[in-house]
């Protein structure tokens, strides 16, 4: 496909459309983890660096980066590029800039190209977004979070709920693409009429993408050691019930679910997302950056002194790889696909599963549509269910 078509494709299908989603497996895409933090918030398990007890080097880091990227070749043209974290808006954007060039000079970028980043409210200032378009980049995903003052607390965020509109505000002035916000659901602080607030806040934003996250408890975060010792958890049952308030209201707002987690308007799929979902190839740089490219998953190191110390060395920065099976290439795209709202292709092993006994219950039960063409799994809270019961069909064993 070309990167004319391709790129019309994005700007003018609904975000769950079919042919939105088989187009996205054909993207290629880049993801630059930028590991510094101030502080490490209390439900995050990322590979980061703590500025606020070991400093960072910004300089040197992206130094590294560069380098990275130049021992790699064969990648193709980029319709994405994602610099995510940690907390890549502590990076100057002359230093996201020089990323983005390297990235351009090696592997070119597509007409079009989504080059996203993910922002603190609190590290916004005057000049800020202008700066980051000036680097090359064209939408950015702000970590919201909450618009509960309470809830931002306890999440041991830095920012105020003002500082949020003043973001968007201020990313929408300086000639972003596309804004998004991420949201996180169902800490047990949160009452319903904390949730309402932050829907009703959200969507009367002028943005183009929510993404929202159920809390998760992951071992040796602090959440995790609060739970063990005593602290109530997230209660699966009430983020259901949220995430349901959530997808009924941004649809009245005139968002559509494309991902389980990912809601967008028209023309404002985050396009990296969107291909990774779709099991498209993606090449990752920086420090505990994992990629996927032609059956072969990789992961760099997470420690920083590892991941510098390979660079410095002239070799790629690998804690590991692993060679996947067609079969198992094929697994991949059917379990990541189920969470799609524009499902996945009937073919291969998804045909398998679809004439399964398994299947036909979920069918039967209406939590699966099955056509000539794509199976769909309907209620998106499902998803990850049914993906587990499409693994003990026999036809899966490798």
């Amino acid at each position: 496909m070309s990167d004319e078509r391709s790129s019309a494709i994005a700007s003018s299908l609904a975000p769950d459309a079919p042919a939105l989603a088989d187009a996205a497996n054909a993207w290629k895409s880049a993801y630059v983890h930028i590991p510094f933090c101030r502080r490490r918030c209390p439900y995050c398990d990322f590979a980061i660096v703590d500025e606020s007890s070991v400093g960072g080097d910004h300089q040197r880091y992206i130094d590294a980066v560069v380098a990275e990227v130049e021992m790699e070749d064969g990648v193709g043209s980029l319709d994405a590029v994602n610099f995510g974290g940690g907390t890549p808006s502590l990076v100057d954007p002359s230093l996201i800039g020089r990323v983005v060039d390297v990235l351009r000079d090696r592997f070119t970028l597509a007409p079009h190209a989504e080059v996203s980043i993910e922002v603190n409210p609190e590290d916004w200032t005057d000049g800020y977004g202008e700066a980051l378009v000036g680097a090359g980049v064209n939408r950015v995903s702000i970590g919201a979070q909450s618009m509960d003052e309470s809830i931002l607390g306890v999440l041991g965020r830095a920012h105020h709920v003002d500082d949020i509109e003043r973001v968007v505000v201020g990313a929408r002035s300086s000639g972003m693409r596309s804004v998004g916000v991420d949201l996180i659901l169902g800490h047990p602080s949160e009452s319903d009429q904390s949730w309402a607030h932050t829907v009703a806040f959200t969507m009367d934003l002028p943005i183009d993408h929510v993404s929202t996250y159920s809390l998760t408890v992951e071992p040796g975060t602090e959440l995790s050691r609060m739970v063990n010792a005593g602290s109530p958890g997230p209660d699966d049952d009430v983020q259901a019930d949220r995430y349901e308030r959530f997808v009924e209201a941004s649809a009245a707002a005139g968002f559509a679910r494309y991902e389980v987690s990912n809601h967008a308007r028209v023309g404002h799929v985050c396009r990296y997302n969107l291909s990774t979902w779709a099991h498209g190839e993606y090449a990752a740089f920086g420090m505990g950056a994992h990629d996927h490219r032609w059956g072969l998953r990789s992961r760099n190191h997470r420690r920083l002194d590892r991941y510098l110390a390979d660079v410095d060395a002239g070799v790629r920065p690998r804690l590991g790889s692993e060679t996947l099976s067609l079969r198992e290439q094929e697994r991949d795209r059917l379990m990541l696909g189920l969470r799609l709202a524009a499902g996945t292709p009937l073919i291969g092993i998804a045909l398998a599963f679809a004439e399964s006994s398994e299947a036909r219950r979920f069918v039967a039960a209406g939590v699966l549509e099955v056509s000539e063409e794509r199976i769909i799994v309907t209620d998106p809270l499902l998803a990850d269910a049914v993906a587990r019961e499409a693994l003990s069909v026999p036809p899966f064993d490798c």
